[in-house]
C-alpha cells in the first residue's frame, strides 16, 4: 500500500466511476493513434514487452514521451531524411502506446463490462481522424495550402493530448493483475476492491483466481519472449502460438475487408464511380460512368456508390473496428499479455502497409472491380472467424487460458474441453461467479478418464 500514492485517484473513486476515469485516459491515448493515422498514416513499431517488464503505468508515459519527442522532431524537419528518422522515433512511442492501453483497460474492467468500455474507447480513434482531416483541411486556406504551417502546425497538434497522457497517467492506478504478477499483493488487493466494490468478497474472490493463474502460468511456461511466444517453445498447453497467429491474421483480416481502401483512398472510389454486401454493391454502379458527367444517371450512379461506402463504414466501425483490437488484449496469458497485444498491432500494421501499397495497383488495374475483391474477402472471413476464434464475452481473463487448453484448433473442440475443464475444476474457472473461496495451494488431482487442471503440471487438454 506505500507504492501507491496519495494523490492516486483510486483514493478518490470507485467502481463505476474510477472505470469511466481509466477509460477516459485510456482514450486519450487511443484518439492519440487515431489523430497519428489522419496526419500521416503511421509507421508503428510494437513494444509491448515494456508493458509487461515496468508495469502499465509506467509504459504508457514512457510511451508518451517517446511519441512527443518524436513529434517534436517531425515539426522541426528541414528534410526528407530528417522526416523519415523522426517518423520511425514517433512510431515507437505510438507503438508502445498501441500495445499497452488496450491490456490497461481490459485488465482493470469487469469480464461483463471489458468489451462496452474498450469499444468506447476505440470510437475515439475515430474522433482523432476526425480531428486531424478537419485540422488540415482548414490549415489548407492558409496561404493557399502553400505554407510550412500547414503541415508544421498539424504534426505539432498531436503533442497536446500526448502531453496530457503523460501528466495525468501518473494519478492513475496499476493494473491490479500485472501487480499481482508481481507479487505486491497487497497493492492489487486495493486495487481491485476500489474497482469491484469493498462491499462483499467479490475482489479477493477474484485476486486469488489471478493468483492462481500466476501460479498455473510459471509452472506450464518456460520463456516468455516473442520468439517463444511465435512458435510455442515452452508454452505446454497454453498453446501462445496458437493465439499469436490468431491475433495477427485478425487484424491483417480487419484491413483486407476493405476499411484500408475505403479511408486511403476514398476520392479514387467515389471517382470510379452490411458490410460485405455493402463493398460489392459500391462496386457495381458503372453505369455512371457511361453517361456524362452531371447526367442524371451519372449524378444517380456516383451517389449509390457514396451510400454503400457510407453503409460499410458504419457497419465496420460497430464490428470490425473494435472487436479486432479488443480480442488480442484479451486471449493471451498475463505472463505476456502486453507482448501478446504487441502481436495484434503487428498485424494491424502488415495489413495496413501491405493494402496502402497494393491499392493504388489494383484500383489501376481494376477500377471499382477492385471492391468486388475486398467484398469476397468479407464472405471469407465469416467461416474463418466462425471456425477458428472462441467468444470471448462474458468470459473472465483467467479463464481464457483453459479456453485455448484444447490441443485443436476448431472452436467445437475447444469449447467442449472448456466446459469439461469447468466441470471438473469449478474453483478455477467459476469463482467469481460462484462467490466461492479456494486455496492456492490446493493440487487438483488428475482423473485419468477426464482432463484436469492443477497448478502443479500443465493445462490438460482433451
Amino acid at each position: 500500500m506505500e507504492q501507491i500514492k496519495r494523490w492516486n485517484v483510486a483514493h478518490v473513486y470507485k467502481e463505476k466511476k474510477l472505470l469511466i476515469a481509466i477509460n477516459c485516459i485510456a482514450s486519450l491515448s487511443i484518439f492519440f493513434f487515431g489523430y497519428d493515422q489522419g496526419v500521416m498514416g503511421g509507421v508503428n513499431n510494437a513494444k509491448g514487452w515494456l508493458g509487461d517488464k515496468i508495469g502499465r503505468i509506467r509504459a504508457l508515459a514512457f510511451g508518451a514521451a517517446w511519441a512527443i519527442f518524436g513529434a517534436c522532431l517531425q515539426c522541426s524537419a528541414q528534410n526528407h531524411v530528417w522526416m523519415i528518422f523522426a517518423r520511425l522515433i514517433n512510431g515507437g512511442g505510438t507503438g508502445v502506446l498501441n500495445a499497452v492501453t488496450p491490456v490497461w483497460a481490459t485488465e482493470t474492467a469487469s469480464h461483463k463490462s471489458r468489451g462496452q468500455f474498450v469499444a468506447i474507447e476505440f470510437t475515439l480513434n475515430i474522433g482523432g481522424v476526425f480531428v486531424a482531416y478537419w485540422l488540415e483541411f482548414g490549415l489548407s486556406f492558409i496561404d493557399g495550402g502553400a505554407s510550412p504551417i500547414r503541415w508544421r502546425f498539424a504534426i505539432a497538434f498531436q503533442i497536446i493530448p500526448l502531453l496530457v497522457l503523460f501528466i495525468a497517467v501518473w494519478w492513475f492506478p496499476e493494473s491490479p493483475r500485472w501487480l499481482a504478477k508481481v507479487g505486491r499483493d497487497e497493492e492489487a488487493r486495493y486495487i481491485l476492491g476500489r474497482l469491484r466494490g469493498e462491499e462483499g468478497d467479490a475482489a479477493e474472490i477474484e485476486y486469488q483466481d489471478i493468483k492462481h493463474i500466476v501460479e498455473l502460468e510459471k509452472r506450464t511456461t518456460h520463456g516468455n519472449t516473442y520468439y517463444h511466444m511465435l512458435f510455442g517453445i515452452g508454452s505446454g498447453d497454453l498453446h501462445t502460438a496458437r493465439r499469436v497467429q490468431l491475433v495477427v491474421w485478425l487484424t491483417i483480416m480487419q484491413e483486407w475487408v476493405g476499411i484500408a481502401g475505403v479511408t486511403i483512398y476514398a476520392p479514387t472510389i467515389f471517382r470510379s464511380v452490411g458490410q460485405g454486401i455493402s463493398m460489392f454493391l459500391a462496386g457495381g454502379p458503372r453505369l455512371g460512368q457511361n453517361h456524362p458527367e452531371g447526367s442524371t444517371v451519372a449524378t444517380s450512379a456516383g451517389a449509390a456508390s457514396a451510400s454503400f461506402i457510407f453503409i460499410f463504414t458504419s457497419v465496420f466501425g460497430a464490428t470490425w473496428l473494435t472487436v479486432p483490437l479488443l480480442y488480442p488484449a484479451e486471449i493471451f496469458p498475463l505472463q505476456v499479455r502486453a507482448k501478446g497485444n504487441a502481436w495484434g498491432v503487428l498485424g494491424w500494421s502488415i495489413g495496413n502497409g501491405w493494402l496502402t501499397l497494393l491499392c493504388p495497383v489494383m484500383f489501376s488495374a481494376l477500377g471499382e472491380k477492385t471492391l468486388y475483391i475486398f467484398g469476397a474477402c468479407n464472405v471469407l472471413t465469416i467461416p474463418i472467424i466462425w471456425a477458428l476464434y472462441p467468444e470471448t464475452n462474458h468470459r473472465t481473463l483467467e479463464e481464457m487460458d483453459l479456453l485455448f487448453a484444447s490441443k485443436s484448433i476448431w472452436v467445437w473442440d475447444a469449447e467442449k474441453n472448456f466446459a469439461l475443464l469447468q466441470e471438473q475444476n469449478p474453483e478455477l474457472v467459476q469463482t467469481t461467479h460462484r462467490g466461492h473461496h479456494y486455496e492456492m495451494d490446493r493440487a487438483i488431482k488428475i482423473d485419468s478418464q477426464k482432463p484436469t487442471v492443477g497448478i502443479t503440471g500443465d493445462v490438460a487438454a482433451v
